[in-house]
């Protein structure tokens, strides 16, 4: 973008920010293009290889420094119209917006809470980080976003997430002292993505940021009532406005007399390109905050700080209110044995029998045994045993949406395509290239031949590269499209 398209009052804060030459570079950065990234999805089977061989020559990968399966790309080689994209394999996300999860602490297991998650590139790299074990909540207060990043959630092949569209205070009263780690990445005036983005210059002004950071506060102090004792709270956003992030950090903490910052080192290295920023507060102690500058890293512009709740960790199986208990309980209606007859009916037309490995348990035939399979209306849903439940709460996702119930008969979903392991399933057709994979996801069928494992009729997964693509149901003549309308290419 033009230098000159840029606000004059920003420019001048920018300059009493940075020192001359850091100034200049700042400038410089603005003449130059936005680097181009992708994060590749460890759940999927093409994550077990980071990079997987035949992406990275591909794509021309190069590696993000920060994120461990970040990656820049080509831009000529457009790998959000590869089909691998549909597949979930990997994420387009910009390279600097992947740090905050990188010092958020994950482990297999935690509950974790994204506070403010669409569209959805953070939560998804949560949830391949707390596995199949833990449990996310993803919330967008902004309805009309969630259904993108309930979307994202799908695509990536995550079961153990629940969607909700609340805003803050309203899951602060559900959630008390719930959560292990919580992502607040708060809207705000997006200065730092001025580059990227240049409508978001037109939408700035001083006003608008006294506007964010005032309603940053609010978002922040109903956050920290869902964190327990001893967890880490990770706080960002896009922009360079000091009174949205140190100020905002500042002000949090004037007020939360249980929460302290913590050195980001503590957790992992920070690369030289992040610049570390006090954040002075009243107890005399030096506290940092962590700035990523266009100039300084191929990324763009962003800021994150990593807080604590003083306090032991609280073990597994925390207490909560017993009003909060019964709100949580009793709303996930466990499905029937006629429901699960239709289900099971369906999966052991599918799966593969007989020859699996016996020294690795199928992920979903684990999954099935260990977690907790309920109706959601005439859908059918399946989570693991942290899964709180929904009464009252806007939710859109409450775990793997299995299906649905149709009269006397069990029709799989899309998301359950895309969370399969392609070696669970006998009746599968692999695409032998490119061009075909497109032409199911414009909605073409499928020529019987294409069928290779036998010719009864029913569903088959259909797989491109080794991943799963979406459904297909052989009728005799030929194998239907099942492919979903909303998301078919044109």
């Amino acid at each position: 973008m033009l230098i000159n398209e840029l606000p004059d009052k920003f420019l001048e804060r920018m300059k009493n920010d940075l020192h001359n030459a850091d100034f200049k570079a700042f400038l410089s950065s603005y003449e130059s293009e936005s680097s181009k990234s992708l994060r590749i999805n460890r759940l999927k089977k093409c994550g077990s290889s980071v990079p997987p061989p035949d992406l990275m020559s591909l794509f021309s990968l190069e590696k993000v420094e920060w994120c461990e399966n970040g990656y820049y790309y080509d831009e000529t080689s457009q790998p959000g119209k590869y089909p691998l994209h549909e597949a979930g394999a990997y994420y387009i996300q910009e390279a600097s917006a992947m740090a905050p999860v990188c010092w958020l602490d994950l482990k297999k297991g935690l509950r974790v809470l994204d506070l403010c998650a669409a569209p959805g590139g953070k939560s998804t790299g949560i949830a391949e980080l707390i596995g199949t074990e833990g449990l996310l909540v993803a919330n967008e207060p902004v309805l009309s976003r969630t259904k993108i990043l309930s979307l994202n959630i799908e695509r990536m092949g995550i079961m153990n997430t629940l969607v909700t569209g609340e805003p803050p205070e309203k899951l602060s009263r559900v959630f008390p002292g719930f959560f292990d780690r919580i992502l607040v990445d708060a809207p705000c005036s997006g200065e730092g993505m001025f580059r990227k983005n240049p409508e978001a210059v037109n939408e700035w002004s001083p006003e608008n940021t006294e506007l964010c950071a005032s309603r940053q506060d609010l978002i922040l102090k109903e956050a920290a009532k869902m964190l327990v004792p001893g967890g880490i709270m990770v706080y960002s956003t896009c922009t360079f406005n000091k009174e949205e992030n140190e100020g905002t950090i500042r002000r949090f903490l004037d007020n939360e007399e249980d929460f302290s910052l913590i050195d980001p080192e503590s957790i992992r290295p920070l690369p030289e390109s992040f610049q570390r920023t006090v954040i002075s507060t009243g107890d005399g102690e030096l506290n940092f905050g962590v700035r990523l500058y266009p100039h300084k890293l191929r990324g763009e512009g962003h800021f994150f700080a990593v807080l604590k709740r003083k306090g032991g960790v609280a073990p597994d199986g925390r207490e909560i209110s017993p009003g909060i208990r019964q709100a949580l309980s009793g709303s996930l209606i466990k499905a029937s044995s006629g429901v699960r007859k239709l289900f099971y009916e369906f999966w052991d037309s599918v799966r593969r029998k007989g020859d699996t490995d016996p020294k690795k348990t199928p992920v979903f035939s684990e999954l099935l045994d260990s977690g907790l399979m309920h109706a959601f209306g005439d859908q059918l849903y399946l989570s693991n045993k942290l899964m709180p439940g929904i009464t009252g709460l806007k939710v859109l996702r409450p775990g793997l949406h299995l299906g649905t119930l149709k009269e006397k008969r069990f029709e799989p979903s899309h998301a359950l395509s895309l969370f399969l392991d392609p070696d669970e399933i006998e009746r599968r057709v692999e695409l032998p290239d490119k061009e075909t994979a497109l032409k199911y996801l414009k909605g073409e069928s499928l020529p019987p031949g294409q069928l290779e494992i036998n010719k009864d009729k029913g569903w088959c997964l259909v797989c491109f590269s080794g991943m799963s693509l979406g459904w297909g149901k052989y009728d005799g003549r030929m194998i239907k499209n099942h492919y979903p309308k909303g998301l078919r290419i044109h």
